[in-house]
């Protein structure tokens, strides 16, 4: 099995506001005041959209870039939904401040459909927890 990215988390003092390290990055997360956390950062499923946001912003730029397109200041806004049965939806748009034709946006819709964190929000992930060593300092 490759390994792909992995990512640590630390507790604060601050009720829900924890350290995330994802390489040699640090980000916090938070809930919103409303749901007892501080609001010091972004809440889980906030960085669940902005996983997708950026790979949709890096795939459809490095499509571009191989294809000659000026994608020139381009944006994907995502809004997280969820129906009267609890199933989640996101809708995704996508801007460029560059006159592209109608075919160049068919192509990047089929494309940002594909994307490696689209296909893996779609499909899934098996995930597995077990219990770590216990630490005392």
């Amino acid at each position: 099995m490759t390994h792909v990215s992995s990512a640590t988390i630390d507790s604060t003092d601050s009720n829900y506001l924890h350290h995330i390290h994802a390489g040699h990055f640090v980000m916090d997360t938070d809930e919103p005041v409303k749901l007892g956390g501080q609001g010091e950062g972004p809440a889980p499923f906030d960085y669940y959209l902005a996983s997708l946001a950026a790979c949709t912003a890096i795939t459809l730029r490095m499509y571009a870039q191989r294809k000659g397109w000026n994608l020139g200041a381009f944006r994907a806004e995502l809004e997280l939904t969820r129906d009267d049965d609890g199933k989640l939806h996101v809708q995704r748009t996508l801007h460029s401040d560059q006159p592209l034709s109608d075919e160049q946006w068919q192509r990047l819709l089929e494309i940002v459909a594909n994307t490696p964190v689209t296909k893996a929000m779609r499909e899934g992930a098996t995930i597995e927890s077990r219990r770590g060593n216990t630490t005392t300092g």
